[in-house]
């Protein structure tokens, strides 16, 4: 169903002299179902010439778009004529001919926003405002002005770089000398295809009925988006609103269909021999069969959705994905999701670790400098050749959950062989750097790595990875793991927060060095190490909303790795912040809020501090609040996007990020952590906690004297 909803006021009560509205157009086009629930009568019919043909003199008429975006809509050249003889006032849309004007073929732009050319729709909509059509398609055509336009631009709300050098193509135009309004696209799919932001909209089609209806007093035009926040900013919670959230949640892995089953094996083959780095498919429909993860897990659904309002999902096998969605649904399985739940984590568990190809060859080998390392992705060369360490890290973290949730020690090896592996790539300093690829251990081994000093002041790539070497500390006592942690921790504190290389923004680098600082109170609580953690728990909280939101925010220039663009041609080319500058109202669930809420959780476990627990309780509050909720799409409800506007309550934010784009859900990054971090607050426990029962170190003894033998360690700090 598509779900619609109109308000009409006294004030605005349709007057005796407004025109009639003639719709030709298919029975469920979202306009028609919006108008009429608005109010307003429509007479619609099937067909253009039946519209003008049935339309009373100096009414209104909507020819709208059908068979979109395969059919363009077509219209004899007499019809206008007729129009013009009735004294007719028309919207067009998606035609396939005009009088005087050549209609090109039809384009589909990758990376195109609608941007408003004209003062057509009032203040509420000024020139250079940024509008998203999603599914994109129009037929080009050239026109002197137009009130909208096609064009890449950057920004959050507005184009800041204007229009000047931009290629940009006609949305929206009036035809010269008759009272025409063309559209070169489905602006009346807005509800089906999910077009954003609502506001905007409501004020597009607004304007177009002021237009259309110039005698005034029609109704205002409101509807319900089929893909929305669970919970209004100030609606009242239920008191269980966690645990309904972790239970969505788990079952999200399941109504996503990201759980691979054998019938999709051919399609995910033939998409990855297509296009092996970034893989993609069409979301499954809603009977489709469901995996039981022995197949493991795909990526995400991307931020692209086709005006269906579908999305399209990357189909990309990924480790830190696998342990992290395990270890939600694990524990989602203890606090009431289906039990099956606990079977999926340990099948996605034993595919990743045991039957892929991501501990096999250079890694399985006890020689190779690779060995005890985890694969980023197994999907292809390209993601088996990299080892960041910190997908590892969250895939150790993951993991290790998982196992003590299900009381299973079948992965300790693995995890305790990962730990040895990544501490041996770390250098002197406690630096690991990005990724280090097989090739580089091809060539140097690992006590290269070992042994060279280098920094790297990036808590979104370096710092979970000492919070595993603090918790593999913990249960070791082998104190390289605590030394080459806390350095590196030292040193990046002294650069905190304007000398750190941020990722997307530098919010997320607050939120990332937050967990080792609290594992560092659970190991040795010093003064020096309370300083530190507090200067990043304020900077951390300087950044949350009243509504519990993290804000975004961006680093110094020249310290970012993936800055917002820098011009309309930068954008989509690159990963990138969802906001343009400071102070848009944006919270991020893939880079920041996700692991800030993991974060504020360990912290308030570690210190019993109140403003800390506070913090993570609104922010749990904001989460569960922003859940999405969909009945027409069941494999996005229960999720989590990336994006959140919080002053419009919405998914909002600059789509610049060319892979994990504004409405992408990460199946690991984004819903494994905020579910796994709703469950342990129903249970009244951290990850730290679950962390720390017997198993892992049983494996260290013989393992360290394998990967870290004594002649290695000689002349390094320990």
């Amino acid at each position: 169903m598509v779900n619609v909803q109109a308000v009409e006021t006294p004030a605005s009560r349709p007057t005796k002299n407004a025109p009639k509205l003639t719709v030709s157009c298919e029975a469920k086009n979202d306009l028609l179902r919006v108008l009429r629930a608005a109010g307003y009568v429509c007479e619609r019919v099937d067909t253009p010439a039946q519209a003008v043909g049935q339309a009373p003199a100096g009414g209104a008429v909507l020819i709208l778009a059908a068979g979109y975006p395969h059919n363009a809509t077509k219209l004899e050249a007499e019809l206008f004529a007729q129009a013009a003889a009735k004294k007719l006032r028309m919207y067009v849309e998606y035609p396939a001919s005009l009088p005087g004007l050549a209609v090109g073929e039809r384009v589909t732009p990758s990376y195109d926003r609608a941007v408003i050319a004209s003062d057509f729709f009032g203040k509420e909509l000024p020139a250079l405002r940024i509008l998203a059509i999603h599914g994109l398609n129009y037929l080009p055509v050239d026109v002197a002005a137009a009130h909208m336009l096609s064009a890449r631009v950057a920004g959050f709300d507005t184009a800041v770089f204007g229009l000047d050098n931009t290629p940009t193509a006609t949305l929206l135009f009036g035809l010269p000398d008759a009272p025409v309004l063309v559209a070169t696209t489905k602006l009346s799919q807005f509800v089906t295809a999910r077009y954003a932001p609502c506001e905007a909209w409501q004020a597009v089609w607004n304007g177009i009925m002021d237009w259309l209806c110039p005698g005034g007093g029609h109704p205002h035009l409101e509807w319900t988006p089929t893909v929305r926040a669970r919970y209004g900013r100030d609606e009242t919670l239920p008191p269980d609103c966690e645990l309904r959230a972790v239970r969505r949640g788990t079952d999200w892995f399941h109504r996503s269909k990201l759980l691979l089953h054998p019938d999709r094996l051919p399609e995910i083959n033939a998409a990855m021999a297509a296009n092996p780095v970034a893989a993609r498919a069409r979301t499954p429909g809603v009977d489709a069969p469901v995996g039981d993860g022995s197949l493991g897990i795909l990526e995400a659904p991307i931020s692209d959705i086709l005006p269906d309002g579908s999305q399209i999902q990357s189909v990309i096998r990924r480790g830190d994905c696998h342990a992290e969605a395990a270890m939600a649904m694990a524990l989602g399985a203890q606090l009431g999701a289906p039990a099956k739940n606990a079977a999926v984590a340990r099948n996605l568990l034993d595919f990743y670790l045991f039957e892929s190809d991501a501990r096999k060859g250079g890694r399985g080998d006890p020689n190779h400098g690779a060995y005890g390392l985890i694969a980023w992705g197994t999907s292809c060369d390209g993601w088996l050749t990299a080892n960041y360490g910190d997908d590892n890290a969250r895939l150790m973290l993951g993991a290790a959950a998982t196992a003590a949730i299900l009381d299973d020690h079948r992965w300790d090896e693995a995890l305790m062989m990962c730990l040895l592996a990544n501490l041996r790539t770390t250098g002197r300093q406690g630096f690991r750097s990005d990724r280090i690829d097989m090739p580089a251990l091809d060539r140097h081994g690992w006590e290269h790595f070992f042994h060279r000093s280098l920094v790297s002041y990036s808590p979104h790539m370096e710092s979970w990875l000492w919070a595993c070497y603090l918790w593999a500390y913990e249960r070791t006592g082998f104190e390289l793991f605590y030394n080459r942690a806390v350095t590196a921790i030292g040193m990046t504190m002294q650069q905190y927060p304007d000398g750190l290389r941020w990722t997307n923004g530098l919010a997320q680098e607050r939120a990332r060095i937050l967990l080792p600082l609290a594992w560092l109170l659970r190991v040795k609580d010093t003064p020096e190490h309370r300083a530190w953690f507090k200067r990043a728990v304020d900077g951390l909280l300087a950044l949350q909303d009243a509504c519990g939101a993290i804000r975004e925010e961006l680093g110094q220039t020249g310290k970012g790795m993936f800055p917002q663009p820098t011009s309309n041609a930068g954008y989509g080319t690159s990963e990138a912040p969802l906001i343009q500058q400071n102070g848009d109202p944006v919270a991020d669930m893939l880079y920041t809020s996700n692991f800030a809420f993991l974060a504020l959780n360990e912290a308030a476990s570690a210190t019993g501090d109140p403003q800390i627990k506070k913090a993570a309780d609104k922010l749990a509050e904001f989460l569960c609040r922003i859940q999405i909720k969909s009945e027409d799409h069941p494999a996005l409800d229960g999720g989590w996007f990336r994006v959140f506007d919080y002053q419009r309550w919405e998914a909002w934010g600059s789509n610049a990020d060319h892979g994990w784009g504004a409405w992408s859900i990460e199946s690991g990054w984004t819903q494994g952590w905020i579910v796994a971090v709703l469950a342990m607050r129903q249970m009244d426990t951290s990850l730290w906690e679950l962390l720390n029962r017997p198993g892992i170190e049983t494996k260290f003894p013989a393992l360290r004297e394998q990967m870290l033998p004594d002649a290695a360690l000689a002349g390094n700090p320990q």
